[in-house]
């Protein structure tokens, strides 16, 4: 089995479609960490989820994110497996104020 290290980015975060990873086939991951950065002149709120299967899981839902400010939804003790086809999205209140880190192990 071959772990890899990865960081995936997204800018910009809409209101709707924004799915920032998806996890390969015959591959596991570990999403170690993710940071939402708020770019915007005012406070924003954001849904973080878990999609399987076609049905959405809330991982975080309207948490505010204050001008300026960052929400780290994942990281420290609390980590989020992904199964193969899994996919992670992020929806914002306001359109292109968010950008999106996300740290992965990917295990294939």
């Amino acid at each position: 089995m071959a772990n890899t290290f990865k960081s995936n980015v997204s800018a910009d975060i809409v209101t709707s479609g924004n799915t920032v990873y998806t996890c390969p086939s015959a591959t596991q991951t570990t999403l170690i960490g993710m940071t939402l950065s708020n770019k915007s002149a005012g406070t924003v709120t954001a849904n973080v989820y878990l999609t399987r299967s076609s049905v959405d899981y809330s991982i975080i839902s309207n948490a505010p994110i204050l001008t300026g400010s960052t929400l780290v939804p994942i990281g420290g003790d609390q980590k989020v497996v992904l199964e193969a086809a899994d996919e992670i999205k992020v929806t914002t209140s306001a359109n292109g104020s968010v950008d999106v880190i996300a740290s992965l192990l990917e295990i294939a």
